[in-house]
């Protein structure tokens, strides 16, 4: 089933075209890693998909649900409120740099949504924030405040929350950007853990190893265009672009 879907994307800020005419999709379970240089977009691309910004032209359907399509001008026309809220619930983002509550507990942090976004009760919020901290090795922390933890263990409360909303995608933008070496290793191991469980994940990440070693699919991203799209094997070891292999020479 196919998850994700863009279609000729296309995005600027005033003169500055970020967005270069994008295309891809995502299939069920599985874990695409959209890589590149600071700057090519990626970023971008994510917070599009999220309703974040929105494009000029193209079109995105998430889940079957369509958010945005091109009208007969080219000029990108989007769903209505209602519609926009139901196509967000299939998605949970992972920041960059956690984006908890600081004055929120880690229950809280985890619980809000649930019963805001959800109308989930405070018993079932609870019950369920549990379970993803105990998954998350954060037991005994639901009542630490962000400020106590380590930028690892809140990254891992950040997926945590996004987790506990049930999402059909989870997106993560540059989850490990933040953290030393040490912690980088602990986030890498929970999103191995849930690619095998075949959760449908996109990723900006400039962890190489993660990309070849973990994704099904590989987008190179360079000046608002996607330089290559294929297989870790395809993009990793049998490239013939110039490009990819100038950048992938850097790591």
């Amino acid at each position: 089933m196919k998850m994700l879907e863009a279609k000729n994307l296309k995005k600027s800020f005033g003169e500055t075209e970020v967005l270069k005419n994008i295309s891809f999709d995502v299939y069920k379970g599985e874990v695409l890693a959209i890589i590149g240089p600071s700057g090519s977009g990626k970023s971008t691309l994510l917070r599009s998909i999220t309703q974040l910004e929105t494009v000029d032209s193209g079109e995105i359907t998430i889940c079957g649900d369509t958010l945005c399509k091109s009208n007969d001008n080219g000029t990108a026309v989007y769903a209505g409120k209602k519609e926009k809220a139901a196509i967000s619930r299939h998605l949970g983002l992972v920041f960059q740099n956690f984006n908890l509550f600081p004055h929120f507990s880690v229950m809280r942090n985890i619980t809000e949504a649930q019963r805001k976004v959800l109308g989930r009760s405070r018993e079932e919020s609870e019950k369920i924030a549990l379970e993803l901290l105990k998954k998350m090795g954060l037991e005994g922390k639901e009542n630490s405040y962000p400020c106590e933890l380590s930028g690892g263990q809140q990254q891992r409360v950040s997926i945590a929350r996004a987790l506990a909303l049930s999402p059909d995608i989870l997106l993560f933008d540059e989850p490990t950007s933040a953290l030393d070496p040490e912690l980088t290793q602990e986030i890498l191991k929970v999103m191995r853990s849930l690619a095998a469980e075949k959760m449908t994940m996109v990723v900006v990440t400039h962890e190489m190893l993660f990309a070849k070693s973990v994704a099904d699919k590989v987008i190179f991203m360079d000046n608002g265009y996607i330089i290559e799209n294929g297989t870790p094997d395809e993009v990793f070891n049998k490239t013939t672009n110039e490009r990819t292999k100038a950048f992938l020479s850097k790591y």
